[in-house]
């Protein structure tokens, strides 16, 4: 891989919260034993029920996440961004992957496997605070969904998820439709294009083809937050 692609990287596990712990060693040590990996859009980085865990995080472009629902559907309930990192690990009692992540555009990752962690923390044993640190955060982000998909109005809901999609992104553009954002949130097209008309008149965002740009951010937070 390029040492532009080191270099970003680098860059972004220096700044991710759940690897704080760890000093820039443990970043270093992912890099060291991580794998890059380009993704076409429409790629797999991996499926529900696959044995092979471990961590990946998001250097360029989007993953859409997707979890088994009754009578068989896949459904779609987040995206990561550029700067996002998931996974599971066996070592905490695990079992196969529990989402299926798939790109959302072209996009690279940087994949760090389960056998890996395992040589990671031969160096360095805090590894595994940073691995929990994840697995709490990821917990965390879960259950926030599922209490403002039991809790908030449509608008706020979406403002929400704008929000914290945002967060997680460094780029000024989200790089998701209208439909796939009213799909995560569980309203239909119309619905979602409705309340988003009135963010984008309110100068909250503004919608463009094949994304959407966050104008107010911290207008965005007041509507979510009611």
């Amino acid at each position: 891989m390029t040492p532009a692609h080191r270099a970003l990287a680098a860059d972004i596990l220096a700044r991710s919260a759940w690897l704080a712990q760890g000093g820039p060693a443990l970043a270093d040590l992912f890099l060291a034993h991580g794998r890059f990996v380009p993704l076409a859009a429409g790629q797999w980085a991996h499926g529900e029920g696959d044995d092979e865990t471990g961590v990946l995080v998001v250097l360029k472009g989007a993953l859409r996440l997707y979890c088994k629902a009754p009578g068989d559907r896949e459904v779609l309930f987040s995206q990561a961004g550029a700067g996002a990192a998931l996974g599971q690990t066996a070592r905490f009692g695990g079992g196969p992957r529990l989402v299926t992540a798939i790109a959302a555009e072209d996009a690279l990752i940087l994949q760090v496997s389960d056998r890996a962690l395992s040589r990671i923390a031969q160096d360095e044993p805090r590894l595994w605070e940073a691995v929990s640190a994840l697995l709490y955060l990821q917990l965390r982000n879960l259950l926030e969904m599922l209490g403002d998909h039991a809790a908030l109005p449509p608008r706020q809901r979406l403002a929400r998820r704008l929000a914290q999609l945002a967060g997680a992104s460094p780029q000024s553009v989200l790089r998701i439709t209208q439909e796939t954002l009213g799909e995560m949130v569980g309203l239909t097209r119309k619905t979602a294009n409705l309340h988003l008309a009135a963010l984008e008149r309110d100068g909250l965002i503004r919608r463009a083809y094949g994304g959407l740009a966050i104008t107010d951010p911290a207008g965005l937070r007041r509507v979510a937050g009611g």
